[in-house]
């Protein structure tokens, strides 16, 4: 058997290379079957190719298809409390592996290692969560006349496909496979072609926790075998995060076999700043809000409205504390900021800053091309975060979603206004007020047309609580009690107690 990647010895920042299969099913990693179509996977912090991708084609994601409801069949007869000790045993060994993990997400996606650790303990506790809720899953009784009765059966939706994105891999296989495995589903997850690598590792996870083998599959791709698993008759749910236009082709093939789909899609989220806020507490949270995975997070407040009285201020303290941040080798403990995902990625986000500088925005600090001192970085997709001042609505850095580390900030004078501009976007996945107001702060949150409102705080993401969006960012749920409904199904059983009341 293939060593698993965790076993290997430490690494540094440029000194991995992973030869090992990246496919997962029938409880074991599997050789790609084709070496034809492969593609290099890079460290963004390096540049160096990490690993090759090799797509899977037709015959391997049937494959997968089959192993993963071969174990739905026996998964979803088990009673929740028996899924639930599962599931509690993979979280505990994420946990016992944590560190490992993380530096494995970093070294694949570029993020600093005191981001990657937050993410994999949300990992766990998410499979924690939803272990707790397996053993709840109930229906209701309903007494009808003449002592019939009738009672509803929450029941599994059978093999749930998961398509995830570059920038959170490992913890949105976990978000997606947590709620499905404890409805009694089983899973075949797509991860993003950028970030193969960490997929694997829940799979051998769920694996050594004693899931039945084929219940949490891993198979490779871009494009292509997502259509493939999107088109395949024996899915009965596609769960995917990522791109707009992604997303409705997503849809749309989804529909063709009228699948179950929940889509976690992109954003240009509004964060709105008064003069009544507590500042040093305002500025934290943009810049939580915005420079996170480098900005590559898809409910970032990249637009940020701040009230004309204290813009001077939130502008000084802003830039001083971006032009601080430590950018680097991401491994590294001191390291706030990582590389960008991949040169073409960095290329854009550059492109949207010169884009901005044209349309009369002004740079008041970073939105270049950065060159860590350290030799072994001189390859890597890194940029100094940035922002930008005097801007307004109409232009495209206000507008389309960048993911990159670029801050667009712009002034407002009235709640009503900002309210009507906030939501004048066809995105809505988050937003984000600080105000000391209780009463403007509900108000506003009620008024923002988004999937989550923050409060005084930005970019937290307990997994008790639902996340998903309104409007084109997408529909469905991701964590708390109602995911739940979107990885099962009611059943109404009605039964007569006395004679048919029959009209023939």
């Amino acid at each position: 058997m293939e060593q698993s990647t965790l076993d290997l010895p430490g690494t540094a920042t440029g000194t991995m290379v992973v030869t090992e299969p990246l496919n997962f099913w029938g409880g074991q990693r599997v050789k790609p079957r084709q070496q034809a179509n492969a593609e290099p996977v890079f460290e963004p912090a390096t540049g160096r190719v990490l690993c090759q991708m090799f797509p899977c084609g037709s015959e391997e994601v049937d494959e997968a298809i089959k192993s993963a409801h071969s174990a739905y069949l026996k998964w979803s007869k088990m009673a929740g409390m028996e899924r639930a000790r599962i599931m509690l045993e993979a979280a505990r060994i994420i946990r016992e592996k944590r560190d490992k993990i993380a530096k494995l997400e970093v070294i694949n996606n570029g993020k600093s290692i005191t981001e990657a650790v937050v993410d994999i303990d949300i990992a766990w506790q998410c499979i924690e969560y939803y272990a707790g809720m397996a053993g709840t899953l109930a229906g209701q009784h309903v007494q009808l006349p003449g002592g019939a009765f009738a009672y509803t059966r929450r029941e599994a939706l059978g093999v749930c496909v998961g398509i995830g994105a570059f920038n959170y891999p490992f913890q949105i296989a976990a978000w997606k496979s947590a709620p499905a495995l404890a409805c009694g589903n089983a899973m075949v997850f797509k991860p993003s072609p950028m970030t193969p690598v960490t997929a694997v590792l829940l799979a051998e996870i769920y694996k050594e926790a004693g899931v039945p083998e084929g219940l949490f599959c891993v198979v490779q791709g871009g494009a292509d075998t997502g259509s493939l698993l999107c088109n395949h008759p024996g899915v009965a749910k596609v769960s995917f995060t990522g791109s707009v236009p992604t997303g409705k082709k997503v849809m749309e093939m989804s529909a063709k076999s009228v699948k179950h789909v929940t889509l976690e899609l992109g954003g240009k989220s509004p964060l709105l700043i008064f003069k009544d806020c507590e500042l040093e507490n305002a500025v934290k949270g943009a810049l939580m809000a915005n420079f996170l995975t480098q900005g590559q997070v898809c409910c970032n407040g990249t637009r940020v409205y701040v009230q004309r009285e204290i813009m001077p201020q939130f502008l000084e303290e802003v830039v001083k504390r971006t032009k601080v941040i430590p950018v680097g080798d991401p491994l590294l403990d001191d390291t706030r900021m990582g590389a960008l995902i991949s040169k073409p990625q960095l290329d854009k986000v550059l492109a949207y800053v010169n884009q901005a500088k044209k349309e009369g925005a002004r740079v008041l600090c970073g939105g270049d091309p950065f060159v860590p001192s350290d030799p072994k970085l001189k390859g890597g997709y890194f940029m100094s975060p940035c922002v930008l001042d005097n801007c307004r609505d109409e232009m495209t850095c206000v507008k389309e979603e960048i993911f990159g580390p670029v801050m667009s900030v712009l002034p407002f004078d009235t709640e009503e206004e900002v309210i009507k501009r906030a939501n004048n976007s066809p995105f809505g996945l988050a937003s984000g007020v600080f105000t000391r107001d209780i009463s403007r702060a509900h108000r506003v949150a009620e008024n923002l047309q988004a999937g989550t409102c923050f409060i005084n705080n930005y970019n937290i993401s307990p997994v008790e609580v639902p996340f998903g969006g309104y409007k084109m960012s997408g529909f469905g749920r991701e964590n708390g009690q109602v995911t739940i409904e979107y990885y099962s199904q009611l059943k109404t059983v009605v039964v007569e107690m006395g004679d048919v009341d029959s009209l023939f």
